[in-house]
């Protein structure tokens, strides 16, 4: 089986036979689909988000990496370390290189609490991930003012939510929620976030209440809660 030409201009290539091993058979093989290693284009991006078996989504995310998050309040940069939590940090890496985060809401900004986000924009790809759960981490550090987690509703149930907390939530350690890094620029563009809905635009994760966002996404957020601010894009970038 020959190789696609979008798979031929990555660094390396991979072949399509490889690419139907690791992804949904039928009609992924003539679909240009990065190796593990490769930075996916806007092209290929969206053959990924529909396919999270695929090989891509098994990439180790380096030690130490800035995650840089555009918003419609300005831009923070988030340092990820593997070491506070390896799988968190892994499904970050790999969530935000293929631009799941990228025009999404802040749909959950609680004052004296948190900032959520990581449902996503478009409602065509939250079937794939809402239940795309993954092992929990130990929690190696606090869930201190800045400190970025993954929301979770009880054990090894993360999937693609996080929240940052915006004082110190030190209640949350012994609940298992495990920060994988902290903001270490722009913290006042996070407490900026709208935050005038609290839990009722993106609220009830355990409840499970998030249905219409999930369902009708930005659409659906952007006519009931206008006021939310936008998340534009994640660059992540490693620090070697």
């Amino acid at each position: 089986m020959r190789s696609s030409r979008g798979v031929r201009s990555l660094r390396g290539g991979i072949r399509c036979a490889a690419i139907c091993a690791a992804v949904a058979a039928g009609g992924a093989c003539n679909r240009a689909t990065p190796a593990p290693s490769g930075t996916p284009t806007p092209a290929q991006r969206r053959d990924l988000l529909t396919h999270p078996e695929a090989s891509f989504w098994r990439t180790r995310a380096p030690n130490v990496f800035d995650a840089r998050v555009e918003t419609t309040k300005g831009m923070f940069v988030l340092e990820i370390v593997r070491e506070w939590a390896p799988r968190g940090a892994d499904r970050f890496y790999n969530l935000a290189r293929a631009g799941y985060f990228d025009d999404s809401r802040f749909s959950r900004v609680v004052p004296k609490f948190i900032a959520q986000f990581g449902l996503p924009g478009d409602p065509a790809i939250a079937p794939y991930w809402v239940n795309r759960t993954f092992p929990d981490d130990s929690v190696a550090h606090t869930n201190a003012r800045g400190t970025i987690a993954f929301a979770m509703t009880g054990p090894n149930t993360r999937t693609t939510q996080l929240y940052i907390s915006l004082v110190d939530n030190t209640r949350l350690d012994a609940q298992g929620f495990s920060p994988i890094g902290r903001v270490i620029a722009g913290m006042d563009v996070v407490d900026g976030l709208y935050a005038g809905y609290g839990e009722t635009s993106g609220g009830g994760v355990r409840a499970g209440k998030q249905g219409p966002v999930i369902a009708g996404g930005n659409a659906y957020l952007d006519r009931a809660y206008p006021r939310l601010d936008h998340l534009v894009r994640i660059t992540v970038s490693d620090r070697r």
